[in-house]
């Protein structure tokens, strides 16, 4: 496995799934080939294909869920960045200093 293909390691990231399990990049997606469907029939192995649709629904889910908590994170330190500058303002003015 080259490394580029091996995900970052947390010590304190949760996780449900293996440690074997690396997420899907998108040079992967992009190269993923399946076996043809058997004798007699045309088109791609429909399991193969099911398979890694779910696991790349996997992904997209982790990523969506990422972004999320990331977004909430955000608006938690710009609430609390506005809340101190409010004090500072108020503390400043309080002094009998100008704007």
């Amino acid at each position: 496995m080259s490394v580029r293909n091996q995900r970052p390691t947390r010590a304190n990231a949760a996780t449900y799934r293996s440690g074997a399990y690396t997420s899907l990049l998108p040079w992967q997606v992009r190269e993923r080939r399946f076996k043809p469907a058997g004798l007699g029939r045309r088109g791609l192995a429909p399991d193969d294909v099911y398979a890694f649709l779910d696991r790349v629904a996997g992904d997209m889910a982790a990523v969506y869920a990422a972004l999320a908590a990331s977004r909430r994170e955000a608006a938690v330190i710009k609430d609390a960045l506005r809340r101190w500058q409010s004090d500072q303002a108020r503390a400043r003015d309080a002094r009998g200093y100008e704007r």
